[in-house]
């Protein structure tokens, strides 16, 4: 197992410089002057001649005219800067945001605590809801409460995320008033400790509601799928065969067979829903990582937005190191020591 992971751990480093040295020169791409923007308003006030002198030394200082490998290098922080320094992406400096006049290290931690508790909180109600009921429809199959979960499940996952949106704010915010349609905490609050947090919370029911609502369809009719092809197999026959109860076939016998293409899913859906959550915090006007890599993308703050795209990438190589070693967790007969 040690051995397994420290080789995975050796392709994600080559993934991550990979990815990372592409993503890079994709940013570099797009049309833009970082030099002129951050002398975009001192424009004005200089004559000509002395904004030509500052866009120059700027350039240098930045290091725009280098070639752009020496360019990547300096940002992962693995060469030193014009000024001999070396600060980069591996020394936790990820850049410096022309929108809001501050490093990208200040202004990420704020929006990502947002993200994150929108998405464990929308995560664990999902699966909360979408495990028991698909196991569920998968043992009473073609029973009423199949029927009726088969005809809901496909409607909810036809409908856009957005729409699910617009629908909740008019039941839950416009009609029965239990909830603020836009921001993360009360106006001119201060609240601390306990009370912040609830106060937060309280603020991100409505979009919790909704992520959790719309991804219900497609989470329940996996499980059911998966629960109906494991209970066919001949394992569980033999196991009702011999008098087990049915409690202890479903969740001990075909639950755990069931599991193994169903984890994949689940933390794959879990790493999706990160990027899903760009509409959902733009929605209700959440400061979350989703909205500040829409506002990164639209101001040509591409350090910024390179910096959140970075994290999304360690999330997802993060996530299938997981999904590879919870698969020997499931089942003892799956080794995951080569």
């Amino acid at each position: 197992m040690i051995k397994y992971v420290f080789k995975r751990l050796g392709y994600m480093i080559t993934v991550f410089f990979v990815v990372s040295f592409l993503m890079y020169c994709v940013y570099n791409l797009i049309p833009g002057d970082p030099a002129a923007q951050q002398l975009e308003e001192q424009k004005q006030k200089m004559t000509p001649e002395a904004y030509q002198a500052a866009y120059e030394s700027l350039r240098e200082t930045m290091g725009l005219d280098d070639p752009i490998v020496v360019r990547y290098a300096r940002w992962m922080g693995l060469v030193s800067r014009p000024d001999g320094t070396i600060s980069g992406l591996l020394e936790g400096n990820f850049g410096y945001s022309l929108f809001y006049k501050n490093d990208v290290a200040a202004v990420i931690p704020r929006s990502m605590t947002n993200t994150v508790m929108l998405n464990i909180f929308s995560t664990i109600l999902a699966l909360g809801i979408t495990i028991p009921l698909g196991i569920y429809s998968a043992v009473h199959k073609k029973g009423k409460v199949d029927q009726v979960t088969q005809v809901v499940t496909i409607v909810g996952y036809s409908i856009p995320i957005y729409i699910v949106a617009l629908l909740c704010i008019w039941l839950f915010a416009v009609n029965l008033r239990w909830f603020p349609v836009t921001g993360a905490k009360t106006p001119g609050s201060d609240y601390t400790g306990m009370k912040e947090f609830l106060d937060r919370l309280y603020y991100m029911c409505l979009p919790v509601i909704v992520m959790t609502l719309a991804s219900l369809g497609g989470m329940t009719r996996y499980v059911r799928a998966a629960m109906i092809e494991s209970l066919g197999m001949d394992c569980i026959r033999t196991a009702r065969a011999k008098g087990l109860k049915e409690k202890v076939v479903i969740y001990s016998h075909a639950w755990r067979n069931a599991l193994l293409p169903i984890i994949t899913t689940i933390i794959g859906w879990f790493l999706g829903i990160f990027s899903g959550s760009v509409i959902i915090e733009n929605t209700f006007g959440l400061n979350g990582m989703g909205a500040l890599y829409y506002i990164g993308l639209t101001n040509q703050d591409y350090e910024l937005a390179l910096a959140i795209q970075m994290f999304y990438m360690v999330v997802s190589l993060v996530g299938t190191l997981i999904t590879d070693l919870s698969y020997g967790l499931v089942d003892p007969r799956v080794h995951v020591d080569k």
